[in-house]
């Protein structure tokens, strides 16, 4: 059944996957909001494009005060990001100080109800390591505060991390953590696992694909078209981001933590600036994702199980660094207009 599903989605075209009969309620599909240009829509504008294409989750990676104040009322539930650099102060203060913050900087400018997601920290253990010692501290005292206002149970704790906390990721089951960083993973598996929060990690087959010095990673396997089949064990992979999941559902079960979810909190394919990035790659790759999400396939791994996906990115980002392909990951246009014909959900 699992070879079935998986060949099944290699397949057949996403429209028709759309219409197929689900018992269970699709998984969250959402959409980051990076804010890093200044050339963006006004907020209302873009609230009326995620409202437009029935997109009800969104992650910010800070809670700037106006983002928050527009997002107020529209229904729209919020991933909203914890700056990596707020972290110290987070940690080295008492519960009480964590409930200041979050009133001061989040509660006061949108209600609570809204709030799906605080995500402590953005890929800290990879590119911020020096705030390593404050990550699950911040984390622990932030979840006090939440349990002040009885908000621990609706508001969940993470901290999205770069794949690269793997060492090993190929093939998915020998997936584990690097040895260096248990120090800080153990303690904040510990804590998802007892408060019932995911792992939030940023998947980038593109990435892969185009940091590969092997023949591990082919493009027709990260785009979601290859004809083969890689065989792991008795699991069957089509595509690098199911085995991506799995290698991070293995490392979590070496370290204890088998019943802790995933979510992908970042995932996306840029449309130029890069080796194999354009439109029809990008559609390529976000499609697929997006039927998975909606038909719940799940992993290999964790077959059935629907994966909560965060798409990047809802608009290019003209002030990024790096790389020319990091500003190119928009699915919009700054008119509002699809840069490509992604569908995210069976009505639009």
């Amino acid at each position: 059944m699992l070879i079935t599903i998986t060949i099944r989605d290699l397949l057949f075209p996403v429209s028709f996957l759309l219409l197929l009969p689900c018992e269970a309620v699709a998984a969250t599909l959402g959409i980051c909001y990076g804010r890093v240009a200044n050339n963006l829509p006004p907020t209302s504008e873009v609230i009326n494009v995620l409202k437009t294409n029935g997109i009800s989750n969104v992650r910010i990676f800070d809670p700037d005060p106006f983002t928050l104040q527009s997002f107020s009322g529209t229904g729209i539930n919020l991933m909203t990001g914890v700056p990596n650099e707020v972290l110290p102060s987070l940690a080295s203060g008492t519960p009480a100080s964590a409930l200041q913050w979050l009133q001061t900087n989040i509660f006061a400018h949108i209600v609570p109800s809204q709030i799906r997601y605080i995500a402590v920290g953005n890929e800290v253990l990879f590119k911020d390591s020096l705030y390593s010692p404050y990550l699950v501290p911040a984390i622990v005292n932030l979840y006090q505060a939440l349990k002040m206002l009885n908000l621990d149970g609706t508001i969940k704790l993470s901290s999205p991390q770069a794949a690269s906390v793997l060492s090993v990721s190929y093939p998915p089951s020998l997936g584990a953590f690097d040895p260096s960083l248990r120090a800080v993973l153990r303690p904040l598996l510990s804590f998802l696992h007892e408060t019932k929060s995911p792992f939030m990690v940023n998947v980038y087959p593109y990435f892969s694909y185009t940091s590969s010095r092997s023949n591990q990673v082919t493009l027709d396997y990260a785009l979601f078209r290859s004809n083969n089949m890689v065989q792991d064990g008795q699991l069957m992979y089509g595509n690098l981001f199911e085995a991506s999941i799995d290698a991070v559902v293995h490392a979590m079960e070496k370290e204890g933590f088998a019943e802790v979810e995933v979510v992908v909190s970042e995932t996306g394919w840029p449309k130029g600036g890069g080796e194999v990035a354009s439109v029809e790659n990008a559609l390529a790759y976000n499609e697929n994702v997006v039927r998975r999400v909606v038909g719940n396939v799940g992993t290999p791994r964790r077959p059935g199980v629907g994966i909560e996906v965060y798409l990047f990115d809802l608009f290019d980002e003209n002030g990024k660094g790096g790389d020319e392909c990091e500003r190119h990951f928009g699915i919009f246009g700054l008119d509002g207009v699809k840069a490509y014909d992604l569908r995210f959900n069976s009505e639009n």
